[in-house]
């Protein structure tokens, strides 16, 4: 699996959505100036975010966009796999995005073998943490980075 700019703008952007839940739709450029990503690069990922029911959206003056779901019901796995497709480093062991290897034995192949581990391993901890989960964990880094800042001369 290999997160591209794509796949890490829409987890900041949830990420960012997330933190806000409670307040209502956001705006693109709050979205964009907050998270540093470009604007009109932006509203195509939460265009694809919004077909994939990860976020509604508003028209209009007081328009922008919010997270369809509670951020606890929506799994990293979940947002990877509708940005970026598989979440298997090989096309041979992905359970949802499979392809067809060179190796002469699929059932033989070592390579094979581990590379499947390896999809569990991903898939098990990006199926597990969820959204929430991502929020938290950048509440308590902002803290950190707040108490780093904070010195004495």
């Amino acid at each position: 699996m290999r997160l591209t700019v794509r796949g890490e703008y829409a987890l900041r952007a949830l990420t960012h959505l997330g933190l806000r839940y409670s307040a209502g739709v956001i705006q693109i450029p709050a979205i964009s100036a907050a998270e540093n990503i470009p604007k009109r690069f932006l509203e195509q990922i939460l265009n694809q975010l919004r077909n994939g029911g990860f976020v509604e959206s508003r028209r209009g003056v007081s328009g922008g966009y919010r997270l369809a779901k509670l951020p606890q019901e929506i799994s990293l796995a979940a947002i990877i796999r509708h940005t970026e497709g598989a979440l298997a480093p090989i096309g041979c062991v992905s359970e949802n995005f499979y392809e067809k290897c060179n190796c002469p034995d699929e059932l033989r192949c070592a390579l094979r073998s581990v590379m499947r581990e390896v999809r569990d391993s991903i898939a098990q901890k990006l199926e597990a943490t969820t959204l929430a989960d991502l929020v938290v964990r950048a509440k308590k880094l902002a803290v950190i980075k707040d108490i780093e800042t904070d010195f004495i001369i």
